[in-house]
């Protein structure tokens, strides 16, 4: 059983190399800074510290890291779409669950009947559709940024992560090689003329053990880890495959 490290041993270390699962023919013409460009001073940064032996932790500590990092300034803008249709289904149903209880406490009962069994119905859906969307729409997607810049002509960009954690394979044979990882999913897409014009979309995989972003005592190496995502980041961006 391999020991793990500590803080301090935790250096970051070039990430291996971006796996591509698929890269498209078009290639960036325009290099804008990509995260790795923009350093983080130690201020910025607060203490995080999880339970090495929760995955469910580890995962939500990475995510909040992750969109942190990328949502700097002059970096890429954090789009709420999801969170916030989520949250209009949701209190939509709240609503119609306080409106439907307050009118079948006012109304003779016999007479707020259909009433009451319309608003279940409405409360029933916006729930289902809440968590639909949530499954079918949102899914694992974690980060939604867009940036714009200028070199001669307006250009937008559209970063779109996904994140989940990969499990041990097999829990007999612990090993560094063979621990819960954290898997990111990148599609980068750039355009121009107001998304009329297409200059590059990329997509980009890669994972790396939870164990390589925090030590023995639960702390997040966050040097490490927003080395690697900016490698990943500006992998894809660039078109790069392994």
């Amino acid at each position: 059983m391999p020991q793990k490290k500590s803080a301090k041993e935790l250096t970051p270390e070039p990430s291996a190399p971006v796996s591509s699962s698929r890269r498209s023919s078009f290639t960036s013409p325009e290099k804008p800074p990509g995260p790795l460009s923009i350093p983080v001073s130690a201020e910025e940064r607060d203490t995080i510290k999880v339970n090495n032996a929760n995955a469910t932790d580890l995962k939500n500590a990475c995510d909040d890291a992750l969109k942190r990092y990328l949502s700097r300034p002059n970096l890429f803008k954090q789009i709420h779409l999801h969170t916030d249709v989520r949250l209009t289904l949701g209190w939509a149903g709240v609503l119609v669950a306080v409106a439907t209880g307050l009118y079948g406490w006012k109304v003779e009962f016999e007479q707020a009947k259909p009433g009451v069994w319309a608003g279940f119905i409405i409360y029933v859906v916006l729930t289902s559709l809440q968590a639909l969307y949530a499954y079918f729409v949102e899914g694992d997607i974690v980060f939604v940024g867009r940036r714009k810049t200028f070199s001669k002509r307006i250009i937008t960009e559209r970063v779109t992560i996904s994140s989940r954690t990969l499990p041990v394979s097999a829990p007999s044979q612990a090993s560094s090689a063979n621990a819960p990882s954290y898997s990111l999913n990148i599609t980068y897409v750039q355009s121009t003329s107001g998304g009329k014009s297409l200059l590059a979309k990329n997509r980009a995989q890669g994972s790396k053990e939870y164990s390589a972003f925090f030590d023995d005592k639960g702390v997040m190496v966050q040097e490490v880890f927003e080395r690697w995502v900016g490698e990943l980041v500006e992998g894809t961006m660039e078109g790069k495959a392994a």
